[in-house]
């Protein structure tokens, strides 16, 4: 809430004071912001009911957002750095001390939020990842107050407009992270820090298990990863048989890899797929394909 209202002020301040840095540094705030708003639109979304249109819900809402969020970002960067270019050269009355003023009430709120994340975080990836980015904008902050002092001690109006290509190269940073994992869930990539050979290999080293293909990993949602695999049971088993070793490897899936959204295609020997069969006298043990 804290970083939301500090953003208008320091796009008001931008434009007050003629600082780009100031634009700049509030874009990269805008990162943040607009990220958690969409995460808090996305729990509310996530959480309606699945519908015979929309089998698995609304999971996907969160990573359209995120990805449209990521192409606002390149294009504010892109306006900043053609903004910053045009400025070298030119004469621009920029107020420095206002800069200051602004830019160091926004590295308080930052650092404020970033000590509230650090006693939170725990081992939180996601709230790591928060931490890193309150880091940046303190860091973006930081560019700022250094443009304003440049502009009140030096009158180096110049530093302005560079100090905004610096910062706008930290959200250009940020907006491609976004962008290239949101395509990869769109894409139905496989889920980042999850290797398919290990998911394979934990399957087939199960005792109960001969050998496992056709193994497929996504994400349903950003943080939700699904996998659909044949496994072929070791033994002659009945149906009540298979499905208690069926149940027993989606508990392993979940424990190992935090796999919850399992589909295991049960089998008592090898599909006849000539491109089955051919992988499983190759890799007798799991693979992906």
């Amino acid at each position: 809430m804290a970083n939301a209202s500090f953003l208008i002020a320091e796009v008001i301040g931008g434009l007050v004071f003629n600082s780009l840095a100031l634009l700049a540094d509030a874009a990269h705030m805008a990162s943040d912001v607009i990220g958690l708003s969409i995460a808090l639109v996305a729990m509310a979304l996530i959480a309606r009911p699945a519908t015979s249109r929309h089998s698995f819900g609304l999971k996907r809402a969160e990573v359209l957002a995120a990805q449209v969020n990521g192409l606002i970002l390149v294009g504010v960067s892109a306006w900043i750095i053609v903004e910053a270019v045009q400025r070298f050269g030119t004469t621009v009355d920029i107020r420095g001390g206002g800069v200051i003023v602004i830019a160091s009430l926004g590295l308080l709120v930052n650092l404020g939020s970033a000590v509230i994340l650090l006693r939170a975080q725990g081992h939180s990836l996601n709230m790591h990842g928060a931490v890193l980015h309150m880091a940046a904008d303190a860091a973006g902050s930081v560019g700022a107050i250094i443009a304003g002092v440049a502009v009140v001690v030096w009158q180096a109006d110049w530093v302005d407009p560079a100090v905004s290509i610096l910062i706008a190269m930290l959200v250009l940073w940020s907006a491609w992270g976004l962008l290239r994992d949101t395509t990869n869930v769109l894409l139905e990539g496989t889920p980042r820090g999850i290797d398919p050979a290990d998911v394979g290999t934990a399957l087939a080293a199960e005792t109960s298990v001969e050998t496992v293909h056709h193994l497929h990993l996504w994400s349903v949602a950003s943080d939700e990863p699904a996998l659909s695999a044949h496994v072929v049971l070791a033994g002659e088993v009945t149906l009540h048989q298979a499905q208690e070793r069926g149940n027993e490897l989606k508990a392993m899936l979940v424990e190992r890899f935090g796999i919850d959204h399992a589909t295991l295609e049960l089998e008592c020997h090898p599909c006849e797929d000539p491109h089955t069969a051919e992988h499983i006298a190759t890799h007798p043990h799991a693979h992906s394909d």
